[in-house]
């Protein structure tokens, strides 16, 4: 019997030790979190504003092994108006466009960057920039529709039509033509025909604003045309009823404006005036009344042909002439082009083909001055090639912007 109840015992504590095994597999697991375990790759992402601009989130592994980065140095600092924000930069840098031409002014091409040489005001400077590009380019054709050119306007037109006749498919040409009034006859535009009836429909109109229309063309015209351009103005230079600007004033907006002036001279001085050499092409003076006053109005009203004791009518005289060609020379070499003579000239076609390789095929070159200069100082500019026997045309003088601007 005592071994009976003892194994009843013990089946009876086999049976709570069991049941109390259960019982804890309901309870939760408590897991000690200062234990040493693996860690689970981490994405590392510093969400301060200083450490988000200078790298990216890195991914890691919990070891003290960083993964690959690249690091990119920021940018020069910049010199930053704290009142608008606005970013002025202080120091000017000058592009000129420079050709090369051989005695008989074709373009020269493989001319180096060291063969250059850049004077401002008598200081050599650096050439930081250079290139040599051929690019189309836009022209304004400036026609002179004054009474001075009307013996001389059937070849004005003609030449105008030859200089389009040089034009590839890119380059774009403006008509405008000129006489106290300015008219514009096309935008720029590369269509031959359209180009071609503007130049015939040109008029004639009384008094010569040359120095407006110069003015007006750069002001108005050539800001809105971007890349290359030029102006070639077809006039003997005479003016007599600008109102707005002068020789002076248009000259100093050339130095301004990236633009070249090739201006080709009509000598109408025998024609329109006869110097007394050719009377028969003097236009109709009205007659003389004997009345000075009655006289003077009446050469108002004609135009100003009207001679009072011995003188003549404005933008008649020698001296006038004389000014006019002394006008359209400067006028050139301050933006760096030149002047033709038309009368002189055995084949305009020749002289207008190399016009418009003189647009298409430039060098570029660019400095920082050494000295930088004041606001709307003049610097005077002087560009060589160490070669014998080369022309080298571009502007002689720019005038100095503000700064930041």
């Amino acid at each position: 019997m005592k071994k009976i109840a003892l194994a009843l015992v013990s089946l009876s504590l086999l049976g709570l030790s069991a049941f109390a095994q259960t019982g804890k597999k309901t309870r939760p697991r408590i897991v000690d979190t200062t234990q040493a375990s693996k860690a689970p790759p981490e994405l590392k992402d510093d969400t301060s504003a200083e450490n988000k601009t200078r790298q990216p989130p890195i991914l890691t592994n919990g070891s003290s092994t960083k993964a690959p980065s690249v690091y990119v140095p920021p940018p020069p600092p910049l010199v930053v108006n704290d009142e608008d924000d606005v970013i002025k930069i202080e120091t000017n840098f000058v592009t000129l466009p420079v050709s090369v031409l051989d005695r008989n002014g074709r373009f020269v091409a493989g001319v180096q960057q060291r063969e250059f040489q850049i004077f401002e005001n008598g200081v050599e400077q650096k050439v930081e920039v250079f290139a040599s590009v051929e690019s189309p380019f836009t022209v304004v054709l400036l026609l002179d529709v004054s009474p001075s050119t009307q013996y001389k306007i059937d070849e004005i037109q003609t030449a105008a039509i030859s200089f389009v006749n040089q034009l590839r498919p890119n380059d774009k040409v403006m008509v405008v033509s000129f006489d106290e009034r300015y008219h514009v006859l096309t935008t720029p535009t590369n269509d031959r025909y359209r180009l071609e009836n503007a130049i015939r429909q040109a008029r004639f109109g009384s008094g010569t604003s040359l120095y407006d229309a110069v003015s007006n063309t750069i002001s108005t015209q050539l800001q809105n045309v971007t890349g290359r351009k030029a102006v070639v103005l077809f006039t003997d230079g005479v003016d007599t009823t600008s109102r707005f600007s002068n020789y002076d004033s248009t000259l100093r907006l050339v130095e301004e404006v990236d633009a070249l002036f090739y201006p080709i001279r009509y000598d109408t001085y025998n024609g329109y005036v006869g110097g007394g050499r050719n009377p028969r092409r003097t236009p109709r003076r009205p007659p003389r009344t004997g009345n000075i006053l009655v006289d003077i109005l009446g050469g108002i009203i004609s135009n100003g042909n009207v001679q009072v004791g011995g003188a003549t009518g404005a933008g008649t005289s020698a001296e006038e002439y004389r000014k006019g060609k002394a006008y359209l020379t400067e006028l050139a070499s301050f933006s760096g082009g030149r002047i033709f003579e038309a009368d002189t000239i055995l084949n305009l076609d020749t002289a207008f083909r190399s016009i418009a390789e003189e647009l298409r095929r430039q060098y570029s070159i660019g400095y920082y001055p050494i000295e930088s200069g004041e606001p709307g100082e003049r610097k005077q500019i002087k560009v060589r090639v160490m070669r014998p026997d080369l022309v080298v045309r571009t502007k002689r003088s720019y005038i100095v912007g503000n700064k930041g601007t």
